[in-house]
């Protein structure tokens, strides 16, 4: 768990300072008043970029000095992430005081988060899908973050070579290939040992408050019997014309089936697809607890908001059971009226203040 949470200069807090004292801890606030903020700094002490996914440079404080540092005390180690004024766009990591690669954060902690930009998932392309599908997978494995940075470093190369195939060197080619085989492999393997772990999970849950989901993973190689740098190697020619890559992991997409229904995500109501997101999270907590010994850190941005009372108190009930620690955004201090022993902070124009129990 994050014992100790602080930002400087990071989106509209100058400087923010937060010490839980239990499993949950909740933000509330305005609209605007930076709630969510805190919910992407924390998001940051994961590889990747946050929970929007946004543009290290937007991260800073617009009337600040032009960088923003995030650091936060877990278990005894001090994860620490942020730029430079001077290179706003090259994110800087340290990791007990040692200069560190983002994708190492992940052996400390692993961080999963629902929003509402998150609610249009099982509509959304299957670029937005397969990015929850591989923070899913993160959790677990830890090297994920890196067999998919250096996949697409590959695929990228390879990509401009073949922009120019006459004047691409085919064994440079076939070394990227193989590169895209090695890590590519490591994708999809860990990717499958998610879904199926987590349908093994989901199989004992209850079909209510929440919908319960099968999850599996779709693509065109599957079921391929031929090695995948072998197959980039015979398709040169047709992704040149294509102008991109048309097999490998990174085609792959996440879907998901509303058991009691037996009706894809897609064409469930809005209220159903929070439910199956959020029985799908839950899972995955119990997962990860089991397999690492440690829970997540679950972030949840105005999920309280839009259930009713009985599903949010049976939501708080299942939260409480992962042993791990939540944070919570809303608007209304009264949506958290049902948990007696939380940290309550109310936000205000990128203050943070210890709220009146």
């Amino acid at each position: 768990m994050i014992g100790r949470l602080t930002l400087s200069d990071f989106r509209n807090h100058a400087d923010a300072l937060i010490v839980p004292d239990h499993g949950f801890i909740l933000l509330t606030g305005d609209n605007g008043a930076g709630k969510t903020n805190i919910l992407e700094a924390v998001s940051m002490l994961a590889p990747g970029r946050g929970l929007r996914g946004a543009a290290l440079r937007a991260m800073a404080r617009q009337d600040g000095p032009g960088g923003f540092g995030i650091a936060a005390d877990v278990d005894g180690v001090v994860l620490g992430t942020g730029v430079a004024a001077a290179t706003p766009d090259r994110r800087q990591v340290r990791i007990g005081g040692v200069a560190s690669s983002a994708n190492a954060l992940a052996d400390h902690l692993s961080i999963v988060w629902l929003t509402p930009a998150m609610d249009r998932l099982f509509l959304d392309s299957p670029g937005g899908r397969r990015r929850f599908l591989d923070r899913l997978t993160l959790a677990l494995h830890p090297a994920h973050a890196a067999h998919s940075a250096r996949y697409d470093a590959a695929m990228r190369a390879r990509n401009r070579l073949l922009a120019d195939p006459r004047r691409a060197d085919p064994a440079w080619l076939s070394a990227l290939e193989a590169q895209m085989g090695e890590h590519g492999a490591a994708l999809a393997a860990a990717r499958y040992d998610l879904v199926a772990r987590l349908n093994l999970a989901l199989a004992g849950q209850p079909d209510a408050p929440f919908a319960r989901p099968l999850v599996t993973i779709e693509g065109e190689e599957d079921g391929s019997d031929v090695p995948l740098a072998q197959r980039l190697e015979r398709e040169r020619r047709r992704d040149s014309a294509a102008g991109r890559t048309l097999s490998g992991p990174h085609r792959h997409d996440l879907s998901v089936i509303h058991i009691a229904k037996n009706q894809p995500a897609a064409l469930c109501s809005t209220g159903e697809q929070k439910a199956l997101l959020l029985s799908i999270l839950l899972a995955h907590a119990a997962l990860v607890a089991e397999h690492r010994g440690q829970p997540p850190v679950l972030l949840l941005d105005e999920v309280a908001a839009h259930l009713d009372p009985s599903r949010r108190a049976a939501l708080f009930d299942r939260l409480g059971e992962t042993g791990g620690q939540v944070w919570m955004t809303g608007t209304e201090s009264s949506l958290f009226n049902e948990l007696l022993s939380a940290t309550r902070l109310t936000v205000t124009g990128g203050h943070v203040f210890r709220s009146a129990t």
